[in-house]
């Protein structure tokens, strides 16, 4: 049994819960009893915050995932737009690679290290997964 006080518009209403049955509640407010029929409760949510998406006049690099074998991977789903660098290019971290577009907003897709690119995985107009290899950078 849990009491609350409640104050809406200046009157003092004392709510007290008796018991709660799937969703009816026997509640008594200000000693007079109710049967208050609730909405079942939604089932909880997970929800995936991403990291907010650069535009390529934007000053801040977009980062990257890389793995330990200099895999540059997409970090969000869209379609290339433009490659900038090609097969056997020396490139240093922080050079522009390729623009991927994704929601409608072209994003900058910058080398995370130096290194000689090996391997271009995408060419313009590819649809691309979050996740998907673009490049390979030794």
């Amino acid at each position: 049994m849990k009491t609350f006080k409640y104050t809406i518009n200046g009157n003092v209403y004392k709510v007290t819960i008796n018991a709660i049955e799937d969703t009816i509640a026997d509640v008594e407010v200000n000693g007079t009893p109710y049967k208050v029929e609730m909405n079942k409760p939604t089932k909880k949510q997970v929800v995936t915050v991403k990291r907010p998406v650069q535009s390529v006049s934007s000053a801040v690099p977009r980062p990257q995932t890389t793995s330990a074998a200099g895999a540059l991977r997409s970090p969000l789903p869209g379609v290339i737009l433009d490659v900038v660098v090609k097969q056997g290019d020396a490139v240093k971290k922080g050079q522009k690679l390729l623009i991927l577009e994704a929601m409608k907003m072209e994003n900058t897709i910058n080398a995370e290290r130096d290194g000689v690119v090996k391997e271009l995985k995408v060419k313009k107009g590819d649809s691309v997964l979050e996740g998907a290899e673009l490049a390979i950078i030794e």
